[in-house]
């Protein structure tokens, strides 16, 4: 009996030291790794509050693979180049504005994003008229189709979507899907492999294999693109699934989606054939996925793909840029509002010099601890002057920053870590009076169904809520 004893409390302590040795070393790799603090001190708390369950997290969602490459510097600058051929138009015809050549050129240096000029932008501001007009583009297609979303559901709008691509494929146009691997896990395989055997070709961003891509769980590509042609392109907000049309149990789904006309659709072709290559590994860069387009104005964007790789974190830096350059005014919308330090200080700082910072937000959100997160930087938001909304007819989805009147950035990124840090994203920069005008109406538009925060009854919230609500703030890098 005391052999045993004697045996068990030694493998015990041996199990104990090997797992206070693995423990230690992790929390050394995180501090070696020079991440934000924001990001370090979450995930000590993780792993010294939960015994072996923190290692588990860490090994799902904690690895930094920003170092890692998943395309060679050749191949992207092979892929990117094809968007810049072709005639530009005159400088007097289409010229950026003086006050945002520095971000023309951060993300010209940072992510090879040219100007696309001449573009004509479709906005939609719901899930019906979205889908009516894929639905009408997709019927048009004579060549290609380029399909990738985030979440495609099979559901009654996404086997209308299947069922138009099947069709489409059978008639002899050639159609390829892209769908993020963890972000369709509820989606039975027979639904792609139905696709798969009408001739579609289909690919999963970044499967999830056991074990050998579990440390990729953690990203996700987010993006939403279409392309028909080359002519005709579709990117924003929505995904497909029923909820963008017939909403939720408690209100709309309000989102925002755009279909570009012209140039800017060989930036939309270019970002998928990226993510084609890095899951297919077949290179498609032939001109007839670049055709000659029509300049339909004077409108010029820039199309950033932002990622967990590569060595500049360019979306958050070009946000960053846009809100210190504000002047008058700064309306930003998004779902999830968990913003890096630097960006939460160039939020109170803009409100502070007396720009007009108003964000909006949903009121119910469909992540309660994403939700309680977001509120515990409102206070600090209020307290510099900026005004706060909270969207009440449903579940406000869109993701919108524009700016006095001349630029307005779109497309799939929220206002947090994981859109920042850890998403496959694609954004548009557009730099245009009349589109920022646009978007602004529609800003105010939405105002009309939001509560206005008034800040001293904000302040005076339960002291039990707010305590919960700075807790969850400690893993906003998390979530």
């Amino acid at each position: 009996m005391f052999t045993n004893i004697s045996l068990q409390a030694i493998v015990g302590s041996i199990i104990f030291i090997l797992y206070c040795i693995t423990t230690l070393g992790l929390i050394l790799v995180v501090i070696t790794e020079n991440r934000n603090p924001l990001k370090t001190i979450p995930w000590i708390v993780v792993l010294i509050m939960l015994p072996g369950l923190g290692l588990i997290f860490y090994f799902f969602f904690g690895q930094d693979n920003r170092k890692q490459r998943i395309i060679s510097r050749r191949t992207y600058k092979r892929i990117m180049k094809r968007p810049q051929k072709g005639k530009k138009p005159s400088s007097d015809m289409c010229t950026v504005p003086d006050a945002y050549n520095p971000l023309v050129s951060l993300l010209e240096n940072s992510n090879q994003c040219p100007l696309l000029y001449g573009s004509k932008i479709s906005i939609y501001t719901n899930g019906e008229d979205k889908f009516n007009a894929l639905f009408e583009a997709l019927e048009q297609a004579t060549h290609h189709i380029h399909f990738q979303y985030y979440i495609f559901l099979e559901d009654e709008i996404g086997r209308k979507v299947r069922d138009v691509l099947i069709a489409k494929a059978k008639a002899g146009v050639k159609v390829r899907v892209l769908y993020d691997d963890v972000g369709c896990w509820n989606v039975k395989k027979r639904f792609f492999k139905e696709m798969k055997n009408a001739g579609i070709e289909v690919y999963a961003f970044l499967k999830v294999a056991f074990p050998i891509f579990t440390s990729k769980v953690n990203y996700r590509n987010h993006r939403k693109i279409v392309v028909i042609d080359g002519q005709v392109g579709f990117m924003g907000g929505m995904n497909v699934a029923d909820r963008y049309i017939k909403g939720t149990s408690w209100g709309n789904w309000r989102d925002t989606h755009f279909k570009f006309t012209g140039k800017g659709v060989h930036g939309l072709q270019s970002a998928f054939l990226i993510d084609w290559y890095v899951v297919s590994k077949k290179l498609l860069n032939d001109e007839v996925y670049y055709p000659p387009v029509t300049l339909f104005g004077d409108n010029i964007m820039q199309l950033l793909t932002s990622g967990p790789v590569g060595q500049w974190r360019t979306l958050l830096q070009a946000v960053i840029f846009m809100i210190a350059n504000a002047k008058k005014y700064l309306y930003i919308q998004t779902p999830y509002f968990l913003p890096t330090e630097g960006l939460n200080q160039a939020l109170q700082t803009a409100a502070l010099g007396g720009v007009d910072v108003r964000l909006m937000l949903p009121k119910r959100s469909d992540t309660k601890a994403a939700n309680m997160a977001s509120h515990s930087f409102i206070d600090d938001m209020v307290k510099a002057g900026a005004k706060v909304y909270f969207y009440e007819k449903g579940f406000l989805h869109s993701k919108l920053v524009v700016s006095d009147d001349a630029l307005a950035c779109i497309g799939s990124a929220n206002m947090d870590f994981r859109s920042f840090e850890h998403n496959f994203e694609i954004t548009a920069f557009i730099y245009h009076n009349d589109f920022a005008l646009q978007m602004k109406k529609i800003f105010l538009h939405d105002m009309q169904n939001c509560e206005k925060l008034i800040s001293s009854h904000w302040l005076k919230r339960p002291v039990r809520l707010r305590i919960a609500e700075s807790f969850m703030r400690l893993f906003s890098p998390l979530l």
